[in-house]
This record gives structure tokens, C-alpha cells and sequence, in this order.
């Protein structure tokens, strides 16, 4: 009929306007409640573990991907190394980017690009090509940590935020020992390439989730990017990142130098524009915050005596008690399990009785963990490894979202990205500090009395870990809960001010 609109009502929807109703019938069913909650920290839960499942896989499968390259363990070793320099240079950049446009299309943006990339990695042609494929969706997958964190930490009060974390620890100590498990085997059957395969398509949870599940964080419209704090730290950290990771095979030789002297030289400018800029990559009077400055230090601290604790054991497994490689990952498994274990129940009594006190309980017990390792090697005492191995996954596991938490709750909730960011660089940081210096005095010797060495200056830096976790102050217990979206900018002002006094 002439000026009927029946043709247009009738018409068929697009493939978009479909997925954006489904998308806002989704989001109108969970509320503004607990059940929307839960539901962002599943989704950040399931990023979380797409992201960390190859890690320790990875790591026990260089041999045989070296083998299949015909080249050597020393060249694919960077397939690890490549992507945690990149990330730790990534991460604040990526943290701030979400504070600014928003955490659920940095988290969404960075895990499509990341997926597509790594399933790109299964055709990798030559050891530069993996490298460069591993690297580059590590790297922009580095986007996800810092805007999963923000996002879990938007939705709960911040007295409630270690539990969350504790959570997040437990899939992310979780993830790999499944990934070993299970893709151990698969490896062994049909090679290495189809574990990038897998991790892509367990990607596709998250990114469906994200969709249809989050709700976009507070965007800061009234700052600008700071482009020149972020190539300044970019510089600075790149340089002591490399440093770190090559002292120990390389020795101090001219190019360990220059990039220690680079990567300083990088950190001073950037505290010099950072200081005159008007809106900071990283604020500095964040340092001036009791809470933010202790729990940074503690992460950098616990992160060295973790992970170079971490790297020795195997090799006193294989080297003193003569353990092949299959039952040294058996008894490996010992720490990711008690980690993953005991990280919700850390956040669960943090959320009770404060951070501060299991933050402190975590340094200590990493602090013992490693002392009787290296007691376990000069002793000739199997079991004593295994006690040491439980209770250095049960105090990172209390440790790590105790601290993460304290960091979080030090800034306002338009900060939550970089803090985020901030911590998780401190920690990677403290890894690559702590790898370095412990099998420097290790030295390679299979000498039971230079890994007691080596680990009980793993216990020195475990026990400032515990200081500076002395130096935290717990969250109030009235603390409100944060908006959800649509809300965001009306409690952000509300929370600022909560959190001020404290520090």
C-alpha cells in the first residue's frame, strides 16, 4: 500500500543491530548487582587463563621446538624472554590507555589482536618468525592484565578486592600446571605447534564474554596521553629489562653496560617529564602514598625471591637428585597446586583481617620456603624440597593478591589501569632481578652448597619483601562499593576522597 512502512518493520535485522540487542538483552538480565559481579570476574577469569596457559608449556617444550628449527636452546629461549621484556615495557603504557578510553575496549581490543596472532604462531616458518608471533600477542595481549584487574577492581569495594585477586591468582597459578598436564602429552603426540591452536580458540570464551557481559569503565576525557612519559619509560625500562635477562649468560660486558647506562639514563628523563608534564603517564605523587609505594616495593621484592626460586629448583631437582625431566615436573607441580589452593583463601582472610597482616605472612613464609631449599640440596633430603615447594606456592599465593589489592586500593578508580599496570611491572621487573642474581650465584656449578647460597639470598629479598609489606596499611572495612557502569563518575569522587586519608 502506498505510504506503508509494513516492508521496512519487516525488514531482517543486521548481523550488528542482532548482536547489539543481544548484547543489552544480556546486560539488562544481569542488573547492577552480585550477579553482575560475578560475571565480570568470570569473564576476567577466563581471560586470565587463555592468556597463561602456555607459559609453563612453553617453557619444557624449547628442546623440542629448537630441535624441529635445527637450531639452538640459546635462540629459542627468547620465544620466553622476547615477550616478557616487551610486556614489562608494555604494561604501563597499556594500563593508562585503559584508564583513558575505557578498560572493556582495551581488554576486548587487546585480546581480538592477541588471538588472531597467535593462531598466526601455529604457520611460524623459522625461530625469528615464532619469536616475533610469540612476542608481538604477548605484547598486546599485555593490554588484558592491567584492564581485567581494573575491571574486577571497578565492581568491588575495596575491602573486597583481595578476595577478587586471590581469585585471579588462583587461575593464573592454575592455568599453566593445567596446560602442563594436559598439553604435555599432546606435544609429546603431535609436536608443539597445535598449543598455540588451543590457547586461540580458548581466547574466543573471553572475547564473547567481554561482548556481551561488561560494561565500559569511567573514560578520563579531561586528561591527554602523555607520549613523551611513555617513550622516556619505554627506554628506560627496555634497557634494564635486557640487562637483567642477557647479565647472566653474557657477563658485564660493553653492550650489558651501555644498556644499564640506556635504561637509567631512560628513567631519569622520564621522572623529569613526568615531574613538568601536566597530566602523567604515572603520576609521582602517587610515590608519595604510603600504600602505593610500600606494595610496589613489596611486589618487586617478593617477585625476585618467587621467581628466582622459582628457576633454581629444577636444577637442583635434576642436578643434585639426579631427577629426570618427567619427575621434575611432577614434583614441580607441587607449587603451582598449593598456589592456586591457597590464593582465594589469602584474599578471603585479607577481605576479613586486612591485607597487611597475610601480605606479611606470605613474605615469611616465601622467606622459609627457600631457606629449606637450599638446606633440602646440602641435607641430601628429597622430602624437605617438596615441603619447600608447597610453602613457597602458599606464600605467593597469599602474598601476591594481598599486595596487588593494597596497590589497587591506593588510587582512585579512574587510576585503577595504571596502578594495575604499575604493580605487574614491579613484579616482572623483581623477576627478571631475581632470575638474574640467584643463578649468578648458582653459577652452574651442581654444587649443593652454591644453591644453599643462592637461596638464602633469595631469603634475604624475601625478608625486605616482608618489611615493605610491614609498611602497608589495611582497608577499611566500610569502605563503599564501587558504581557499575553508568554510575561510575558520581562514586569516583566519593571513592577518591575514602582512600586519601589512609595513605
Amino acid at each position: 500500500m502506498p505510504g506503508s512502512t509494513g516492508v521496512d518493520t519487516l525488514a531482517p535485522m543486521s548481523v550488528g543491530t542482532r548482536t547489539h540487542a543481544l548484547r543489552d538483552l544480556v546486560q539488562t538480565g544481569l542488573g547492577d548487582g552480585d550477579r553482575y559481579q560475578r560475571w565480570v570476574l568470570l569473564t576476567a577469569l577466563a581471560g586470565m587463563f587463555a592468556t597463561t596457559f602456555p607459559v609453563t608449556l612453553l617453557a619444557v617444550s624449547l628442546s623440542t621446538i629448537a630441535d624441529d628449527f635445527d637450531t639452538t636452546e640459546t635462540l629459542i629461549a627468547w620465544v620466553i624472554s622476547a615477550p616478557l621484556l616487551g610486556s614489562a615495557v608494555a604494561l604501563p603504557i597499556l594500563g593508562k590507555l585503559g584508564d583513558l578510553y575505557g578498560h572493556r575496549r582495551v581488554f576486548l581490543s587487546g585480546f581480538v589482536v592477541s588471538t588472531v596472532v597467535t593462531a598466526s604462531t601455529v604457520f611460524a616458518w623459522d625461530p625469528y618468525s615464532l619469536i616475533a608471533f610469540r612476542s608481538l600477542a604477548v605484547i598486546v595481549g599485555a593490554a588484558t592484565i592491567p584492564s581485567s584487574m581494573a575491571l574486577i577492581n571497578s565492581v568491588h569495594a575495596p575491602h573486597e578486592r583481595a578476595q577478587a585477586m586471590g581469585w585471579g591468582s588462583l587461575v593464573a597459578a592454575g592455568s599453566p600446571a593445567i596446560g602442563l598436564v594436559i598439553g604435555g602429552p599432546l606435544i609429546d603426540a603431535v609436536g608443539w605447534r597445535p598449543m598455540f591452536a588451543i590457547q586461540a580458540v580458548l581466547s574466543v570464551v573471553p572475547v564473547a564474554a567481554a561482548f556481551l557481559v561488561l560494561r565500559e569503565t569511567t573514560r578520563r576525557t579531561d586528561v591527554g596521553f602523555d607520549v613523551t612519559g611513555a617513550l622516556t619509560l619505554a627506554v628506560g625500562t627496555s634497557g634494564l629489562m635486557f640487562a637483567l635477562n642477557q647479565a647472566p649468560s653474557r657477563g658485564v660486558d660493553a653492550t650489558i653496560a651501555a644498556a644499564v647506562a640506556l635504561g637509567l639514563a631512560g628513567l631519569a628523563a622520564f621522572a623529569f617529564v613526568e615531574s613538568r608534564v601536566a597530566f602523567p603517564l604515572l603520576p609521582l605523587e602517587f610515590f608519595r602514598r604510603r600504600n602505593f609505594t610500600a606494595s610496589m616495593l613489596a611486589a618487586l621484592f617478593s617477585g625476585a625471591a618467587y621467581m628466582g626460586g622459582f628457576v633454581l629448583a629444577p636444577l637442583l631437582l635434576q642436578s643434585v637428585f639426579a631427577l629426570s625431566v618427567s619427575a621434575t615436573s611432577l614434583v614441580m607441580l607441587l607449587r603451582p597446586a598449593s598456589f592456586a589452593i591457597t590464593s582465594p583463601i589469602g584474599g578471603s582472610v585479607a577481605t576479613r583481617r586486612g591485607e597487611r597482616p597475610v601480605a606479611m605472612f606470605g613474605s615469611a613464609t616465601i622467606a622459609v620456603a627457600l631457606v629449606l631449599l637450599g638446606l633440602a640440596g646440602t641435607w641430601d633430603v628429597l622430602w624437605l624440597i617438596a615441603i619447600g615447594l608447597v610453602l613457597q606456592g602458599v606464600g605467593n599465593g597469599t602474598a601476591q593478591p594481598t599486595i596487588t589489592a593494597t596497590m589497587s586500593n591506593s588510587v582512585a578508580e579512574a587510576d585503577l589501569g595504571i596502578a594495575a599496570a604499575a604493580q605487574r611491572m614491579a613484579f616482572q621487573v623483581g623477576s627478571a632481578l631475581g632470575i638474574s642474581m640467584l643463578t649468578s650465584i648458582y653459577g652452574g656449578t651442581e654444587q649443593a652448597a652454591d644453591f644453599l647460597t643462592a637461596y638464602l639470598v633469595g631469603a634475604a629479598i624475601a625478608a625486605a619483601a616482608l618489611v615493605f609489606s610491614s609498611m602497608m596499611r589495611s582497608t577499611p572495612q566500610d569502605q563503599p562499593t564501587p558504581s557499575t557502569a553508568g554510575s561510575h563518575s558520581s562514586s569516583r569522587s566519593v571513592i577518591a576522597s575514602s582512600l586519601r586519608p589512609s595513605r
